[in-house]
């Protein structure tokens, strides 16, 4: 009888596999991204260029902040890397990653330009 239930977990775990991973009707497949970018004195910057990196196929995609610092990246892959980062005249962020164990659908990372 032991035996019988030991050889029965791992049948039963691959009959339920699928139904884990599965996608749940009507949820998005994909995730996105949004944040701010802030000066070294943490004010808002309007004008700055961040760019998402995605690691796999090694595409970047840019946006130009608004005038709150804000920038916003959707329709991404929940199975790809990506690197962002902010410049604005001169000044770098450094570089961030939104990886693909982040399972949210929403994620915030803002940005922060180092001194000159």
């Amino acid at each position: 009888m032991k035996r019988a239930i030991i050889l029965l977990i791992p049948v039963l775990l691959l009959a339920l596999a699928p139904a884990a991973f599965a996608q749940k009707k009507g949820e998005p497949a994909t995730r996105s991204v949004q944040g701010v970018v802030t000066s070294a004195d943490d004010a808002p910057v309007t004008g700055a260029v961040v760019q998402l990196e995605n690691t796999k196929t090694l595409q970047i995609r840019s946006y130009i902040t608004k005038e709150d610092g804000a920038y916003f990246f959707y329709e991404l892959s929940p199975e790809v890397d990506y690197k962002l980062k902010a410049d604005f005249q001169g000044a770098s962020s450094g570089s961030r990653t939104l990886t693909s164990f982040d399972s949210r659908k929403k994620v915030v990372i803002n940005l922060k330009l180092a001194k000159k």
